[in-house]
């Protein structure tokens, strides 16, 4: 086995992780100054920060098939092209309109890398790794966003300086725009570093193009083991014949039950119990506490540093204790944290802990990144089975994403309406109801072949 090569392309195509967390995150900077700038409402605010998730939705859906007609590699290609237009549109926006269409244009590269890097990653790998493989795309994921909330702080604070650089670069008036720009130079080197990916040998085994297959298979196992592998993939696709486009009725029929609703069920709970209210909004949130800008800046730094740095040990754990035990510990830490953050909340504003918010949000941050962050993608590129894998990843995607969206939406007239407390109560809940549906439903993956697991689990 030839862990380095696998390695090496695993992390290129995680790479649309970064841009994607970066994308997402960045934002959380930018609300405080596009508010007062285009004089929005809760709602507009929202709608602002959740567009991009709402066309990644949408192309979360059309996401896989489109890869198993045209392959994956070319779909991640388009998705680079994706986040450098809208990086730049987004920093150049004369209005309000045109900025949530830059967004909206993100989101379509979001959505095809969100799909296509786990389902490639999980398609080059070998069993024994692969859980880490994939896993490089959610590291990915919260690097991208530490970093953007580490640039945020970066131009906010040069923004200060009385310096003649600063002026002459408009970072004295334009922050948010600086902000959203710089995304376009890793989008631009994600698409060229892509040249040196070779095409998934599972995609190549489907379209009949077997030899090319086994020759991309063979930089990443022994001859014996290539072989082995793609008898297991032709065996898997027989019944349905080779066909790259599945029809969507075929992910309800009563063999999927079972894998549709654990997969369903997971998409939901990563996205209700409000990590991308955090993500998105850290700097509000902090605010909140009053503890000034500067210092609600520099503390969401510090939410992706923890969230860092717990994907990591995720990534550690994930083939070592299996994907269940993570989640099962992780979701309990997600609700004891949502928990103490209604409590802190609840306090009036003189006697309300900043100290607590923080020790709320990092713990809510940490549990999150070591279970079902990186845990979810993990098991989408496992349960299904292949001949529908695309279309079910992109499917179970799609309601994931679209549980996000609402909670981006709604989240900043949360805090208005209901307030703090009462929000933060809600996510807690629902990660109850998570934890105890995934601790009955949900079987251990690790350290199975992809066709195993279709056995254990298609009836």
């Amino acid at each position: 086995m030839n862990k380095n090569y696998t390695i090496k392309i695993s992390l290129i195509v995680a790479l649309g992780g970064f841009l994607m967390g970066f994308d997402a995150s960045v934002i959380s900077g930018v609300v405080k100054f596009i508010e007062p700038q285009f004089d929005l409402s809760k709602i507009q605010l929202g709608w602002a920060v959740s567009s991009l998730t709402l066309t990644s939705t949408l192309a979360m859906m059309i996401a896989g098939p489109l890869s198993n007609r045209y392959g994956r590699k070319l779909i991640l290609k388009w998705a680079a092209v994706f986040y450098a237009v809208s990086a730049v549109g987004s920093a150049l926006a004369p209005d309000y309109v045109t900025l949530v269409i830059a967004r909206m244009i993100g989101g379509i590269g979001v959505g095809a890398s969100l799909i296509i890097a786990p389902m490639y990653i999980a398609e080059i790998s070998p069993a024994a790794i692969r859980g880490r493989m994939v896993s490089f795309n959610q590291l990915n994921i919260v690097v991208g966003i530490s970093v953007a909330f580490f640039t945020n702080y970066l131009i906010l604070h040069f923004s200060q300086l009385d310096k003649q650089w600063v002026s002459s670069l408009g970072l004295d008036v334009w922050q948010w725009r600086w902000m959203l720009g710089l995304e376009s130079l890793p989008a631009v080197l994600y698409f060229a570093f892509l040249f040196a990916v070779p095409e998934s040998p599972r995609w190549l085994i489907m379209k009949e193009r077997v030899q090319e297959a086994r020759k991309t298979l063979l930089k990443v196992v022994d001859e014996k083991q290539a072989d082995l592998d793609i008898l297991a993939v032709k065996e898997s696709l027989k019944t349905e014949n080779n066909k790259s486009r599945t029809p969507l009725s075929a992910l309800f029929k009563p063999a999927l039950r079972l894998v549709l609703l654990i997969g369903i069920t997971v998409a939901v709970v990563q996205q209700i119990t409000g990590i991308n209210s955090v993500f998105f909004y850290a700097p509000m949130i902090f605010e909140q506490t009053g503890i000034g800008t500067d210092a609600a800046f520099s503390q969401a730094i510090l939410v992706g540093l923890t969230n860092l740095v717990f994907t990591i040990l995720a990534i550690i754990f994930i083939d070592r204790f299996g994907r269940k035990i993570l989640l099962l510990v992780g979701l309990s830490g997600v609700a004891i944290s949502m928990f103490l953050l209604a409590y802190g909340f609840s306090m009036d504003a003189a006697e309300l802990n900043p100290w607590l918010i923080l020790i709320g949000i990092v713990g809510f941050v940490a549990s999150f990144a070591i279970s079902i962050g990186p845990v979810m993608w993990v098991l989408f590129s496992e349960i299904f089975p292949n001949y529908v894998r695309g279309l079910a990843i992109s499917f179970v995607g799609l309601i994931n994403s679209g549980v996000s969206f609402l909670v981006q939406l709604v989240f900043p007239w949360e805090l208005d309406a209901i307030g703090s407390s009462a929000t933060f109560l809600i996510y807690g809940v629902f990660a109850i109801i998570g934890l105890v549906i995934i601790a009955v439903l949900l079987p251990e993956t690790k350290g199975r072949s992809l066709e195993e697991l279709e056995k254990q689990l298609i009836k």
